[in-house]
Formats: C-alpha cells, sequence, structure tokens
C-alpha cells in the first residue's frame, strides 16, 4: 500500500476525530471542538490518506512552550527545555496493520529532524499497550521515566528518540 502523507486541512477534522475516537483507549478521548483546538495549537498535524484521499491516521505533534493542561506535556516540559512532543497518533481502525504509524513517524522526524534534538511520546502502561511499546522500541525510542495515578489506575511510559 502506497501511503501519502501531508498536513491536515480544516475538512479534515470530522475524519479525525472519528479516527482519534476509535482510537481510545490508546489515545485520550476528545470532543470535536477540543481535538480542533489541539490542531491549531500544534506544530504540526500530519495526516496519512489513501489513494482516494481519506484520511486514514494522524499524528499530532507539539512543540515546548505552550500552556497546555496535560499531565504528560507538562512532566515533559519539566524535564526537557527543546522538543518535539507526539501527542497523539491514530490510525483509523479498517487500516490498522499496513504500516500507517511508521509512515506518519517518519514524516514527523523530518519534520523536525535538525529542528528539534528529541521526538518525545508516550505510552500506556495501565491500561497496557504492549503493541505500542514495541512498534515504538523498534522506531528507536527508548523508556525515559513513567508516571503514575496515585491509585495505579492509570500510567504512562515515557519515550524518547534522538533527532
Amino acid at each position: 500500500m502506497d501511503i501519502t502523507v501531508r498536513e491536515s486541512r480544516a475538512e479534515d477534522l470530522d475524519a479525525l476525530h472519528l479516527i482519534n475516537e476509535e482510537s481510545v483507549p490508546g489515545v485520550g478521548t476528545l470532543t470535536r471542538d477540543r481535538l480542533e483546538a489541539l490542531v491549531v495549537d500544534s506544530a504540526a498535524t500530519l495526516v496519512a490518506v489513501d489513494a482516494h484521499g481519506k484520511p486514514t491516521g494522524f499524528v499530532l505533534v507539539m512543540l515546548e512552550g505552550l500552556d497546555y493542561e496535560s499531565l504528560n506535556y507538562r512532566w515533559l516540559s519539566e524535564r526537557y527545555d527543546r522538543f518535539a512532543y507526539v501527542d497523539r497518533i491514530a490510525v483509523a481502525e479498517a487500516a490498522r496493520g499496513r504500516r500507517i504509524g511508521e509512515a506518519l513517524y517518519a514524516a514527523a522526524i523530518e519534520a523536525f529532524a535538525g529542528n528539534r534534538p528529541v521526538l518525545l511520546a508516550e505510552v500506556n502502561l495501565e491500561p497496557p499497550n504492549p503493541g505500542s511499546l514495541r512498534f515504538h522500541k523498534r522506531l528507536g525510542f527508548r523508556a525515559v521515566g513513567e508516571r503514575w495515578e496515585a491509585d495505579r489506575s492509570k500510567g504512562v511510559v515515557y519515550l524518547e528518540r534522538a533527532l
């Protein structure tokens, strides 16, 4: 399958919201309006499209210095001065297993290489997401820390990949 990755467009938003919601709990649920606000604040929202131009996945990347209430973003901001942060990556359920995630990461790495020293991400430890952990390890990410809720009902591992 030939995968095309491009910058997001306003007309993509409904499809991106649907893809995001199909990807819960691997990514957090969002309202359409909240997703739109994140896209506006992002340094890049890259979209994989099929041969008909229909979005099949996306990656949303933030840079340092934002007033962003995300606990994960704040944890990383306390430890890194300059970074590109994958706030979320999601692939449509019907398109999974076609290396779309790899294509999205390759585009994000290309977009920020030479501009930021690291690409950061996090993966759920609870609820567990072992497939995502294997995926990120294969792409050269390494663990740099963890954060757990007080009751240990939720936890994430923070990952770094040099750019």
